[in-house]
């Protein structure tokens, strides 16, 4: 036989398909025999695995449906905000009025090159980067005038995802009692659910704080000490001087702000009404409080009327008492439980019975001292 060239080309190419299919069918008989010797565990693993992500899907869609204001983007609130974007939240309103500072870098999010920027707009390009897919709404402007609060009062009960909605949930991260004020009183006046949280001036304390209107306590109805003394918060800081702050505090606050939004939000776990952080004990002390019948802020006052009709108008839950049954000691050997010590022998035991009026008797009675003398003779004889 004679071959050309072309010939032996084509029988090389057709040498090497043949032993491209031979590797690809001993690598389909690994994989399948790979499948069958795995253990028990490990399947168990995947399909948690597999689990896990549609759960994880699920909490993204549902996420993505809710819009969330963010009042003060400092140390708590720029960091709250990121979290909430990486979570995907649906919407997020931004109100600030301060500007990017290089004092501001001891903390979080902020980066030096955005020194001069307003705190809104900074964050607005940090986190539309860090998920475009999350709509941004900000305001640059202190809401505690008169014209600013009256605009956001209008953004928080009409600023939601779909328009003209009301938001879900307002957080407040401000730095001040002032503001702090003008939330809880917009909040209060719409009957809005919102949280406060806080740091304290030495950077080493926090708290989160769920406030819903009529049924919990208002920032008004338990005042800081600050006000109580009717000392003017504004001569506690002074020009230039930024307040002490820890960047480990403002994560730990923001993080136990957003946890809490999201057990709210997604209606899972125990969601807290207040939630402290001591960091020099490791302390975390939680509490819920009442609202005040007599607080100051109306709103306030009628809110918790409302909330009395609601519980009045909801149907009462009848709880069932259940009696136990009574297990009798009887049993076809005809054992029982005796008692060695005789009624005489325990009153002889029990001390003296006090002179009461009629109906009131004594819970237990100091047992009568006894003397017991024994001789040189008993004692050696029980040795």
């Amino acid at each position: 036989f004679v071959f050309t060239m072309a010939t032996v080309e084509e029988l090389k190419l057709r040498v090497r398909e043949l032993e491209n299919e031979l590797i690809k069918c001993k690598q389909k008989q690994y994989h399948v025999t790979f499948m069958l010797l795995m253990s028990k565990c490990e399947l168990v693993y995947f399909l948690t695995l597999i689990c896990m992500n549609f759960v994880l899907q699920m909490f993204v869609q549902k996420i993505r449906t809710f819009t969330v204001a963010v009042v003060g983007v400092g140390g708590v609130g720029s960091v709250t905000a990121e979290m909430l974007t990486r979570c995907g939240i649906g919407k997020l309103l931004l109100f600030d009025y301060d500007k990017v500072e290089l004092a501001n870098m001891n903390r979080l999010f902020f980066q030096p090159h955005q020194a001069g920027l307003s705190k809104v707009e900074a964050a607005e390009h940090t986190l539309r980067n860090i998920n475009p897919d999350v709509s941004f709404e900000t305001h640059n402007y202190n809401i505690t005038t008169m014209e600013n609060f009256t605009h956001f009062m209008d953004r928080i009960s009409h600023g939601g995802l779909e328009e003209g909605k009301p938001v879900d949930l307002v957080l407040s991260c401000v730095d001040n009692f002032e503001a702090r004020m003008a939330i809880n009183t917009a909040c209060n006046e719409l009957g809005q659910i919102w949280m406060e949280s806080g740091v304290s001036e030495n950077a080493v304390s926090g708290h989160i704080q769920l406030i819903i209107p009529g049924e919990t306590a208002c920032f008004a109805c338990a005042p800081p000490l600050v006000v109580a003394a009717n000392i003017d918060e504004k001569t506690l800081k002074r020009e230039g001087v930024c307040a002490a702050s820890l960047p480990t505090t403002m994560g730990v606050v923001a993080g136990l702000l957003v946890q809490n939004v999201l057990k709210y939000l997604l209606k899972f776990g125990t969601v807290s009404y207040y939630l402290g952080y001591n960091a020099m004990q490791d302390f975390f002390p939680t509490m819920a409080m009442k609202a005040n019948p007599q607080c100051n802020d109306r709103y306030c006052r009628r809110q918790q009327e409302e909330y009395k009709k609601q519980e009045a108008e909801r149907p009462k839950v009848k709880v069932v008492e259940v009696e136990e049954e009574v297990v009798h000691e009887d049993n076809e050997w005809g054992i029982e439980l005796v008692s060695e010590v005789t009624d005489a022998e325990l009153q002889a035991a029990s001390g003296s019975v006090p002179d009461l009026p009629e109906g009131i008797t004594v819970a237990y009675t100091i047992p009568a001292k006894v003397s017991v003398v024994y001789s040189v003779k008993d004692i050696y004889s029980n040795v």
